[in-house]
């Protein structure tokens, strides 16, 4: 028994090191099966729930190591890698300072353990002077008298966007350039009104001859982006786009794709569509680089007009009255309708917080298991097939459209064909070997799923500009 336990785990090992995560875990909780007392099985399994961002699993694991071995130091290690992945930076450095405690000369730790004091620091200051009617990071810039210096190589952008900056603009961010600053504060503010304007669940119908395409999670894979244009064909007003959230953050591009999608918005309102995801929000963006990305390439100023514009996105987009797409799922209440999200304010909150309509459309996920279930995330909650068929019925939908969560397919028909995920990101942040996805619709709303690999990029690792350690501990 012992041996057919540990013959799994180099199992999950084996599918470990070839980037196959679901694979990994399904080894390891086998292996559990055989031996519920060996500590590693959980901890491996626990990195493996990290990998897939099932942050809640995985804090799961560690603990039930830690009660097997108090004395398991990789088990402190993992719990506090998952902590700090959901900002829960309080209940981490706990764990970083057994680590450091226990093992002094490991330098990676005392690292962590001192950039999760900072945090700790840095998030009660930030509560501290938090306004709630904050004046915009607007006031007092000037755009009409910034001048665009002669030595500027870029197209000029007027007072309406063009295609032709677009074309420029896509170039500029293929060979690394920038865009000047003030076209950079320029789109931002036009895009921030645009959205702050467009009802919080946005609705669209897809008309003859016209066609839609929705993308998940692009997490500032630039190049893998432009793969799906090159593919699928660049936004035109009879080709629209949906991008369902998570534009930004962990791919070390998510400035170009920002400002190459907010573009499109400027150049098509009508017909191309951006979604809020559980990454368009503030904590979020310090954590996982686009904050350290906005300064390091622009300045802060361009980070605080990106996080008020993101603040003003809808939270959902319903097509043809059939398909409700959001960024994470469906709600802890049965009795939500389509209608609570129409009356939705989400200008009266500008972060999703821990509870409530907002943060559950941005952060839940579906379960095989009916009825509703703790996050695996440590955020959210999960919702069962049996949730997704009433909401559906109750509203008349055929189907919620969600993303949120990597695929190795790219994408998931899930809950009898209720529960659809699409995710874009293909070879997410360099370490898993998914496709990407996209989906589309034309004017009869069928789905037409298609799949891509993910294309070259320059040699810029995922989470370059995150200045917390976070890009030394995704290795581990």
């Amino acid at each position: 028994m012992a041996e057919d336990a540990v013959a799994l785990k180099n199992k999950g090992n084996d599918a470990f090191k070839a980037k196959d995560w679901p694979g990994a875990i399904e080894y390891y909780t086998k292996a559990i099966e055989l031996n519920d007392k060996e500590p590693s099985f959980f901890t491996n399994r626990a990195q493996a729930n990290i990998k897939l961002e099932a942050y809640g699993y995985a804090i799961a694991d560690a603990t039930k190591a830690i009660e097997i071995n108090p004395d398991f130091i990789k088990a402190y290690y993992r719990r506090a890698v998952a902590n700090t992945s959901i900002l829960k930076h309080s209940d981490a450095i706990h764990d970083w300072k057994v680590v450091v405690r226990k093992n002094p000369a490991d330098k990676t730790a005392k690292a962590q353990y001192e950039a999760c004091q900072k945090m700790v620091k840095r998030d009660a200051f930030l509560k501290a002077i938090e306004i709630a009617d904050a004046p915009s990071a607007a006031e007092g810039l000037d755009l009409e008298n910034m001048i665009v210096e002669d030595s500027y190589d870029g197209a000029k952008l007027k007072d309406e966007m063009t295609q032709e900056f677009i074309d420029d603009m896509i170039e500029r961010f293929k060979n690394g350039k920038k865009l000047h600053k003030k076209y950079v504060f320029q789109i931002i503010l036009a895009v921030k009104e645009l959205v702050y304007n467009e009802a919080t669940m946005v609705e669209t119908k897809v008309a003859p001859d016209h066609k839609l395409t929705v993308c998940g999670d692009t997490h500032g894979q630039y190049f893998d982006l432009l793969e799906i244009f090159r593919l699928n064909g660049f936004p035109s007003e009879k080709h629209g786009y949906l991008f369902n959230g998570d534009f930004v953050d962990r791919g070390s591009w998510s400035c170009e794709i920002a400002l190459l999608l907010y573009a499109y918005k400027m150049l098509f309102p009508k017909f191309f569509f951006l979604n809020r995801g559980n990454h368009e929000t503030d904590d979020m963006n310090r954590m996982y680089g686009f904050e350290g990305e906005c300064k390091a390439k622009y300045n802060e100023r361009v980070f605080k007009l990106f996080s008020e514009s993101f603040s003003a996105l809808p939270l959902a987009t319903l097509i043809g009255d059939k398909y409700l797409t959001l960024h994470g799922g469906l709600f802890s209440d049965d009795a939500i309708t389509l209608d609570d999200i129409r009356k939705l304010n989400r200008h009266n909150q500008r972060q999703p917080g821990q509870a409530g309509l907002m943060m559950e459309m941005l952060w839940t996920d579906p379960q095989t298991a009916p009825g509703r279930g703790p996050s695996k995330r440590g955020v959210g909650l999960q919702f069962g097939p049996d949730v997704t068929k009433r909401f559906c019925e109750k509203n008349g939908l055929e189907a919620v459209i969600r993303s949120h969560e990597v695929r190795m397919e790219g994408y998931e028909v899930e809950h009898d064909g209720r529960c659809i995920t699409v995710f874009s990101a293909p070879k997410y942040c360099d370490s898993t070997e998914n496709k990407g996805a996209y989906i589309n619709i034309e004017s009869d709303y069928k789905l037409q799923f298609n799949k891509f690999d993910a294309v070259p990029h320059p040699d810029i690792k995922p989470m370059a500009y995150a200045n917390n350690g976070m890009s030394s501990m995704m290795g581990m």
